[in-house]
């Protein structure tokens, strides 16, 4: 009848109430998954890899504590780690593809936006660079400060790399020019601690347990040090973001839950060095870490501690202090206008140090 078929018409319209409450509960249920906790939810890239440049150095023992407790796995993620043996080959890894995310130095993010690459950071895990600049012990007497190393051997762990730069700023600013003194690498273990006992270097900008292996053995005497914050004031003039963890912005946006879950990671590490005792990143690390004096390697982690991220956010101050070395230091800089919000996504930190 006519009244049927009104009837019919009006539920093909709005559906009977057992499909309304499947509709219903569909839209509830895709509302749940886009405002649930990035642990909750399923990473689009659960299988990844991530490049870093000596990851045995103190400068990335976030990333390491991350690993050997099983924060990654935590989240859900399966992190393979290639290590490179210097940032600046982990950078040209990510730009080429072979890796998806790098830990590496805050400065990356900044060469690579004024070259119109929209590489990011999303979380801070050094907010002092943590690298001493020293001379071998039988040169002290001649060389007293970064004005007297032209000419030098400066060794660093890779070319383009931040102990590079921070070698390199030290001679700009002590009135030198960049292109002084040879760099040359020398890896990021005991092949560094090599160069120097050999007297293949005669300058050493490096980072722990590097550093304080060479200062116990009476090899070096430091005349710059940013472990501190005392220490990269006075070179730097303020707080200079180091190691982050950074990757293409377009990863970010496909894979916005994977990229939460490994910021997850890496703050609960930051949390973790926060409260542990120097005794318990020495039982956690790889043997060969301690480079043979695990006595040492605790004094080491001591000098370090301070160097690490409280929040895993970068200041704005800070940034632009790594800016406006860099502009000092590199003429291909000097006259960039990079936008240093670009070069930091801090909303994943953020809802990492919420718990949300």
């Amino acid at each position: 009848t006519a009244g049927n078929n009104a009837f019919k018409a009006k539920h093909r319209r709005e559906g009977t109430p057992m499909n309304r409450r499947h509709l219903m509960l569909a839209a509830g249920l895709a509302l749940a998954a886009l405002t649930a906790p990035a642990y909750a939810q399923n990473a689009e890239k659960p299988k990844l890899t991530l490049g870093v440049g000596g990851k045995q150095l103190l400068y990335y023992l976030p990333l390491t504590v991350a690993e050997k407790k099983g924060y990654f796995k935590e989240q859900g993620l399966d992190v393979e780690i290639n290590d490179f043996g210097g940032g600046a080959k982990s950078l040209q890894a990510l730009v080429g593809g072979s890796v998806d995310v790098v830990t590496g130095a805050y400065e990356h993010t900044i060469r690579m936006q004024a070259k119109g690459q929209d590489i990011r950071a999303v979380i801070e895990l050094g907010r002092f660079p943590a690298i001493t600049i020293a001379v071998r012990k039988d040169l002290a007497d001649k060389v007293k400060s970064a004005a007297d190393f032209k000419g030098l051997k400066i060794g660093v762990t890779a070319p383009g790399s931040s102990t590079a730069l921070t070698a390199q700023y030290a001679m700009v600013k002590a009135g030198l020019k960049a292109t002084d003194a040879p760099i040359i690498g020398v890896g990021a273990g005991a092949s560094a601690v090599a160069a120097i006992k050999q007297k293949q270097v005669d300058v050493i900008s490096h980072l722990d347990p590097v550093t304080s292996k060479l200062e116990a053995d009476g090899d070096i005497v430091s005349l710059i040090d940013t472990r501190t914050e005392a220490g990269t004031k006075a070179l730097f003039g303020g707080s200079n973001p180091a190691a982050v963890l950074y990757l293409k912005n377009d990863f970010a946006e496909k894979n916005p839950v994977t990229t939460q879950k490994l910021v997850n990671a890496l703050m609960k590490s930051l949390k973790w060095l926060e409260t542990a005792k120097p005794e318990d990143v020495a039982a956690l690390v790889p043997e060969e870490y301690l480079l043979g004096d695990k006595a040492l390697y605790i004094r080491a982690v001591k000098n370090s501690q301070e160097s690490y991220s409280r929040t895993g956010i970068a200041t704005p101050d800070a940034m632009k202090s790594m800016y406006d070395s860099l502009k000092l230091l590199d003429p291909e800089l000097t006259n960039s206008n990079v936008d240093l919000t670009k070069t930091f996504i801090d909303g994943f930190a953020k809802k990492a140090a919420s718990g949300s």
